[in-house]
């Protein structure tokens, strides 16, 4: 009995030995490592390239300085403190204007994806401003806000509106009848239907919603402070090409970059974890 049992056990996996389990995570490990090595490659090939270009100057260092150049622009940056001081005001910019523009873009997406009137007197007007490019009414936001906070926070929560504007309603929307039918069999409350059967099948679109935002609110970022800032990211690289100091403007253009990815990473391990129930294709 006790074999049959075991038998049983290793069959369906209850009870896996702490072995099996360490050599699980190793492969998993490897396999992590693997890609990430993979996806390294290219980026490691081109900066050996590039610095060789600068060192036999087969490039003008000028416009194009070397990743070391560049590198000892970083360095010189982050031991005055400066490099600190102009991220920090940039993401706290950034994170303003996404909370204000993609909180009222996730409000309005499920008052027009959950209400019919609401779709009708709303989404018309919506979609008409939607396809003003946003970048475009910068220069108008800052004409009646002037080169402050508000003009900045506002251009950046412009732009984060729209994606979890579109990307809630189309969730919402996408939700089947039947699952509407099962809540009116269970009694659910408006409230108790939004949350246990609305947000949760359109969580997918959401979460889409939220990563574009926020590739668009660091998008409005860039604008909102190279057109007119006092400090930033924005405005390291107006400076720098003010004193034709390149370097840093490649210091600039890199920690965009960089603070983007990251932002990305984040909201796609957040996706990872709160999707964990879908069977997607991986390649």
């Amino acid at each position: 009995m006790n074999g049959g049992g075991e038998a049983l056990r290793r069959l369906t996996g209850t009870h896996e030995q702490p072995g099996s389990l360490r050599k699980y995570g190793q492969t998993l490990l490897k396999a992590k490592t693997g890609d990430f090595a993979l996806g390294a490659v290219l980026p490691v090939l081109v900066l050996i390239v590039w610095q060789a270009a600068g060192d036999f100057g087969w490039i003008s260092t000028f416009f194009l300085p070397t990743p070391l150049m560049i590198g000892a622009a970083l360095r010189e940056l982050a031991i005055s403190g400066e490099l600190t001081e102009h991220v920090g005001i940039s993401l706290w910019r950034a994170l303003t204007g996404f909370l204000l523009g993609g909180s009222l873009g996730l409000l309005f997406g499920l008052l027009t994806g959950y209400f019919r009137k609401a779709e009708q007197l709303l989404d018309p007007t919506l979609q008409m401003i939607r396809l003003v490019p946003h970048l475009a009414a910068a220069p108008l936001i800052i004409l009646w806000f002037g080169f402050g906070e508000t003009s900045k926070t506002l251009i950046i929560a412009n732009g984060a509106f729209f994606p979890l504007y579109v990307h809630t309603y189309l969730g919402i929307r996408s939700v089947e009848n039947k699952l509407f039918d099962v809540a009116k069999v269970l009694r659910f409350s408006p409230y108790k239907q939004l949350l246990r059967l609305i947000i949760p099948a359109s969580l997918p679109n959401i979460l889409l919603g939220l990563r574009l935002s926020l590739a668009v609110s660091w998008l409005g970022l860039v604008v909102a402070e190279l057109i007119g800032s006092q400090s930033g990211i924005g405005f390291l690289i107006n400076f720098a090409k003010q004193n034709s100091a390149t370097e840093i403007i490649f210091v600039g253009v890199i920690l965009f970059a960089v603070v983007g990815k990251l932002v990305d990473t984040f909201v796609r391990l957040l996706e990872a974890k709160l999707l964990r129930w879908r069977d997607s294709f991986e390649g």
